[in-house]
């Protein structure tokens, strides 16, 4: 997997995010969260040294979207199916 297709997903992720008006703030908020320390452990968010790595925050996060995708099954399919691709493509990626 390539940063280029983890970005894709990152952007798919986004895309369904923005799209779904129902839910709820607390939800929104974590997937925010979630999805920028992805960014940071792919070179998105400014320059990061080896010993302030986002890379290890960014695979704790892991469980948390596996959480949010099985919370998102029933309302939101789309985001659901990409989180779960994400969380897919990082393992392999190794982040």
């Amino acid at each position: 997997m390539t940063q280029e297709s983890l970005r894709e997903l990152l952007a798919r992720v986004h895309q369904h995010l923005a799209a779904s008006g129902s839910l709820d703030r607390e939800s929104r908020q974590l997937l925010g969260t979630l999805m920028r320390d992805i960014e940071r452990a792919l070179g998105g968010g400014g320059a990061a040294t080896a010993a302030t790595s986002p890379a290890p925050a960014a695979a704790a996060h892991a469980p948390r979207l596996e959480s949010l995708a099985v919370k998102f099954e029933a309302g939101h399919p789309g985001l659901a199916e990409a989180l779960r691709q994400l969380i897919d493509a990082l393992g392999k990626a190794g982040i």
